[in-house]
């Protein structure tokens, strides 16, 4: 596989005052790459986003660039909800990664979904070409006239 793919969903968060802050939100993405072993390769990116009608859909939106792939978080601070992925090109501590996150935004509930991301991707060159060669000869096998007996 090429990577885990973590999202996660906060409910009912007691924190609110980080859902609706883009310092805090900003604060979060400088720190938690490092704390579950990523590289940050450029400096967060975080805005307000403006519900427009429906002005409870305010939020918080943010993404940071790691060398391993992206986090990415949406936040609702009058629903107290946020949403989250984190994005790896690499295996990375989930439990480790849910509990930095649960405790940043306090949610009395969550909920998480692991997907295995790139799960036929090959590691190296060598790998798809030896992948590539098999199959093109398994094409040609299947692919030549049958000698019909008479």
């Amino acid at each position: 596989m090429f990577g885990p793919h973590l999202v996660l969903e906060g409910y009912n968060c007691q924190n609110s005052s980080n859902l609706g802050s883009k310092d805090a939100v900003k604060r979060f993405l400088s720190e938690f790459p490092a704390k579950i072993n990523m590289t940050t390769i450029m400096s967060p990116q975080v805005m307000h986003y403006d519900g427009g009608d429906i002005p409870e859909d305010n939020g918080i939106s943010g993404f940071v660039i790691i060398a391993e792939s992206h986090i990415a978080i949406h936040t609702f601070a009058e629903k107290n909800f946020f949403t989250l992925d984190i994005f790896s090109c690499k295996p990375f501590d989930i439990e480790l990664a849910i509990k930095h996150v649960l405790g940043f935004f306090a949610p009395a509930n969550y909920d998480h979904q692991i997907f295995d991301r790139g799960r036929e991707f090959p590691r190296s060159f060598g790998k798809a070409s030896e992948i590539i060669k098999t199959e093109r000869s398994q094409l040609q096998l299947n692919n030549q006239p049958k000698m019909l007996k008479v």
